[in-house]
């Protein structure tokens, strides 16, 4: 059947976009030393960018063309809101802003990163998973492939800022990326029961990876002083993504 066909394609392809974060990381296992707080925010910057040009071109676009404006509305609000109650009431930690959620003491500080980081990468995952769906599929999943190398990056250069090893660092860091494949598997799971939440699904994925740049990412590369350079590194993941768009579209 076609529809499987479709689900297994999401499968796949969230499964090789999340494994891109260890590519991001594996540079660091030899060059770490050299690098600094400047390269998390301008990583993270381009990371940011990436995820914004693919919500709009590859998410929110056929979600309109699907399922005209009421749907496409009803699933960007509900996706923005659901991650923000994940973010308000999960207990997580930042690298730099610090605990946020319900006060969990009993649990590692690692852990808590750990969650702030499936916070932002399940809903990647879960837009790659649907759009398995959508002849956007690839684009989606180069987009958030893309995007993992330097969050990847990002994150492993974070955590062995905060003092952790190079094995742990590279260990959660191959977790962001399975977290990312088994939000595939739920999104394409879930168009699998029911083709009819494609379009409300396609939006949900856009509001939820709208509302993490907003609230997580950009905030997060706004905090040491590196505004500019991230801004133009976001600016040059836009610009990236939007040419690779129509040169795949």
């Amino acid at each position: 059947m076609v529809v499987i066909s479709d689900f297994v394609r999401g499968v796949v392809l969230s499964s090789l976009a999340g494994i891109t974060t260890v590519v991001g990381a594996i540079p660091l296992l030899v060059f770490h030393k050299h690098f600094g707080e400047k390269l998390i925010d301008a990583l993270l910057g381009m990371a940011a960018g990436i995820m914004l040009a693919a919500s709009a071109f590859s998410l929110a676009g056929p979600a309109l063309e699907i399922g005209g404006g009421i749907r496409f509305s009803v699933g960007f609000l509900l996706g923005a809101l659901l991650v923000d109650l994940f973010d308000k009431f999960s207990p997580h930690e930042h690298f730099l802003k610090g605990h946020e959620g319900a006060e969990l003491r009993r649990l590692a500080k690692i852990w808590l990163f750990v969650i702030a980081i499936t916070i932002h990468n399940f809903p990647e995952g879960m837009a790659v998973g649907i759009s398995g769906y959508t002849p956007e599929a690839i684009d989606v999943a180069i987009a958030i492939g893309a995007q993992n190398i330097p969050e990847g990056a990002a994150t492993m250069v974070a955590l062995m800022n905060a003092g952790y090893s190079v094995r742990t660092s590279l260990l959660v860091t191959l977790l962001t990326g399975i977290v990312e494949v088994i939000g595939g598997i739920f999104g394409a799971g879930l168009i699998l029961i029911s083709q009819k939440l494609l379009p409300y699904m396609l939006a949900f994925a856009a509001g939820a990876m709208v509302f993490v740049v907003s609230d997580e990412v950009i905030p997060e590369t706004h905090l040491r002083g590196n505004e500019r350079l991230s801004t133009y590194f976001l600016i040059f993941g836009f610009l990236v993504m939007s040419v690779l768009d129509v040169l795949l579209g």
